[in-house]
């Protein structure tokens, strides 16, 4: 897509929030998740982002991702003035921290916090054959992460992701809900709920996930019959099975204003154009939900 196509798609959306009562909530932070687009560096990443309308960038900090964690203390000061300087905010990083035993994990909080970034995304508790035991686990290194991101003052995010600790809502619950809400809540993905909890099971995870929610991801699928089974194939947004409107319907009475990470997990020809299509589609469903 050309700057000019941007420009006009921008605008648009500009005057459809302009449409909005004055006294409306403060708006969720549209972010774009920056693991889809790899090969860009700081400034370019920014202006890449802002062209296609994004408030902001989900950043990676961790292994392979735009900060590397044992750089971050040099490289994450830098990321942040670049994408700022196009006029965009990085409300949340993602990380992989899982343990406060992790040499990374103080560096990490310490320097987001500095930088005013309010949120992290947790890494993940693979599932072992005793659940149980999987659970507690998760739960004593997220007791040591909770206590030291209340240290510095940013808020942790326990995503719910297929094969790992927090698949089903109610561990997360399970797991949070004796720690302080101030500094530990859901990052909520309504791909993956959907994928999990098909015909209900999403919605009362939603439910859920609404007293405490800090963050959440946007991306989409739907089933596939191959050789007798059903698997999911990802898609853009609106082009799948998850009910958007029930999902930013719950958003919206929650006063969910946190950051909303879009993620581009199908192949696109011109990946930037079919983020700007996805972000379009986001914001109207959430202007959709407002005018209820």
């Amino acid at each position: 897509m050309r700057r000019r196509e941007f420009i006009i798609g921008v605008a648009a959306s500009a005057a459809a929030a302009g449409a909005r009562s004055a006294d409306a909530q403060p708006e969720p932070i549209f972010c774009f998740f920056s693991k889809h687009l790899p090969e860009l560096g700081y400034n370019e990443l920014g202006r890449t982002l802002k062209d296609a309308g994004f408030d902001g960038v989900d950043l990676t900090v961790r292994k392979g991702g735009h900060v590397l964690p044992e750089r971050v203390r040099e490289d994450l000061p830098r990321a942040i003035d670049a994408i700022q300087s196009h006029g965009l905010r990085v409300p949340m990083i993602t990380t992989e921290l899982t343990s406060p035993s992790d040499p990374s994990a103080r560096p990490i909080l310490e320097t987001a916090a500095r930088l005013k970034i309010p949120f992290f995304k947790l890494g993940y508790w693979p599932y072992k054959t005793d659940v149980l035991a999987s659970l507690r686990n998760a739960g004593s290194d997220l007791r040591g992460l909770v206590a030291m991101a209340r240290e510095y003052g940013i808020v942790a995010g326990f995503h719910n992701h297929p094969r790992n600790v927090g698949l089903a809502f109610w561990d997360t619950h399970q797991i949070i809900q004796d720690l302080d809400p101030r500094w530990v809540g859901y990052y909520y993905d309504a791909n993956n709920a959907t994928e999990e909890g098909a015909i209900r099971g999403w919605e009362v995870g939603l439910r859920l996930a609404c007293a405490r929610l800090k963050m959440a991801a946007c991306k989409d699928f739907y089933w596939e019959k191959s050789v007798g089974q059903s698997r999911p194939v990802e898609c853009p947004l609106g082009d799948g099975v998850v009910n958007w409107p029930a999902v930013f319907k719950a958003f919206v009475a929650a006063g969910f204003n946190g950051p909303i990470s879009i993620h581009q997990e199908y192949k696109a020809s011109d990946r930037v154009t079919a983020a700007h299509n996805d972000l379009q589609f986001a914001r109207k469903q959430l202007l959709t939900a407002r005018s209820a």
